[in-house]
């Protein structure tokens, strides 16, 4: 990996340096594709501009490959003013984050110079190496920039995201590449007019990069060298198909196309079509995809789609994320198949997703009201006082262990929140939930006056 502070103004440095590195924009107007973070009043562009020696706030930056987080990052830590220092999440680990603490804390001591510390792939760190960083972190020894291009609401502990600002980047569409493509041709910094591209090689090129800007100018360069071999200037299809075979074209696109994949692999799942996710899991198993990510998402659509009407469906999810983590891949894909098969065949049910949706909105929305004084803890001295506890009915002492009494504050009574369907186990539910409601519906009416 290029290092993050490499001079490519140094043009003997420069010559050794791949395209995708020497065309790293080096100033915020060249960034193609961000435009929605990027505006002027945006928070972002406010932090890449601060004024040297000005605070700036731990950030996490979240995007597919070739997005531009790296470029950002060296946008934002373009300060002479501080120490810089860059690790990858994959090669290093709690030392060397510690490590990099101590001599943040002595040049904050010694020279009051503060630290940013740039981490590339962040989501590959650890629960303990993410604890690392967070006093640091919390104490501003250190000011933290990292790249992911997982959710970080997944693959990052909330401490961490709580003294973050989380910005999330697009990949590029075919024109922002195009534009790339043009640019780099162009520039002294790249080929310099070395070659020239056909109009319908540079459609291709822009679909093949699937929006990496950095695999645009990596295949580019590689074009550009054939073409010199070829003793020619012209790049057309003829030689990107040469160069680019079309099993790699269709593969590279599929492991690019993150996100869709992964639409498309949760909507066949709601969808039932038990073929097609098996489709989307090979190939994201295939482009190299973390197998975490996978289970996660079969967790989220086994309670979010099936609910009640299945609820076996969320064992086989976890029982598959805990093999995942045991056994690991290439045996992990069977496991993972499994959940995918049972998740895609099973009854589907989004009642449970819905009531608790329902149930914030109403936190959100409305006048709450109090806990109902039988309902409240009377494990204190003078819980009696206050009345806690009093005149509570213990459920296991009822018929059918159902106490009839309120439960919903004063100001929710009689809200209904999950509403069963009639598919799977969730179809019994119906006429249970029904009886249940009426008992504690009759329950309410007597206890109107009682508990206000």
């Amino acid at each position: 990996m290029v290092d993050l502070f490499t001079d490519i103004t140094n043009s003997r440095i420069a010559k050794t340096l791949p395209l995708a590195a020497r065309m790293r924009p080096q100033k915020v107007t060249e960034i193609l594709g961000q435009s929605k973070i990027l505006y002027s009043a945006s928070p972002l562009r406010q932090l890449i501009e601060a004024k040297k020696g000005q605070t700036i706030n731990s950030i996490i930056l979240w995007g597919p490959s070739g997005s531009g987080k790296t470029t950002i990052a060296k946008l934002i830590t373009n300060d002479k003013n501080r120490n810089f220092r860059q690790i990858s999440a994959v090669t290093s680990g709690v030392s060397d984050v510690r490590q990099i603490i101590d001599e943040a804390k002595a040049n904050l001591l010694s020279i009051d110079k503060s630290t940013i510390l740039f981490i590339d792939e962040v989501h590959r760190f650890s629960k303990s190496q993410q604890d690392a960083l967070l006093q640091a972190v919390e104490n501003s020894i250190i000011t933290l920039v990292a790249a992911t291009t997982e959710n970080p609401s997944f693959s990052i502990i909330r401490p961490l995201i709580s003294r973050s600002l989380v910005v999330r980047l697009e990949a590029l569409q075919d024109s922002d590449i195009k534009k790339l493509i043009r640019r780099a041709i162009k520039s002294t910094n790249g080929l310099n007019n070395s070659v020239f591209i056909e109009p319908k090689a540079l459609d291709n090129l822009a679909r093949i990069s699937a929006g990496d800007a950095r695999r645009a100018l990596t295949i580019l360069e590689a074009l550009a060298s054939q073409a010199v071999k070829l003793k020619s200037k012209s790049i057309d299809n003829k030689l990107l198909n040469k160069t680019v075979s079309e099993n790699t074209v269709d593969y590279d696109a599929a492991a690019d196309q993150h996100y869709d994949v992964a639409s498309a692999f949760i909507k066949s799942l709601r969808g039932s079509d038990v073929d097609a996710a098996l489709h989307y899991l090979a190939r994201m198993i295939s482009a190299g995809e973390d197998p975490r990510f996978i289970a996660r998402r079969l967790i989220i659509s086994a309670a979010e789609e099936i609910g009640m009407a299945d609820p076996g469906a969320l064992n086989i999810a976890v029982s598959a994320a805990q093999a995942v983590e045991l056994v690991g891949l290439p045996e992990a894909r069977i496991p993972l198949a499994e959940a995918v098969v049972y998740i895609a065949t099973a009854p589907k049910s989004n009642a449970v997703y819905l009531a608790i949706a329902r149930a914030l909105q109403d936190i959100q929305s409305v006048d709450i009201g109090k806990v109902p004084p039988h309902l409240r803890d009377s494990h204190y001295k003078q819980a009696k006082f206050y009345e806690a506890g009093q005149d509570y009915i213990y459920a296991h002492d009822e018929l059918y262990s159902i106490a009839a009494q309120q439960y919903l504050p004063d100001t929710l009574v009689g809200r209904q929140y999950y509403e069963p369907k009639s598919n799977g186990n969730e179809a019994k539910l119906v006429n249970r939930l029904a009886n249940i409601r009426q008992i504690l519906h009759n329950a309410n009416i007597n206890s109107k006056d009682k508990y206000q």
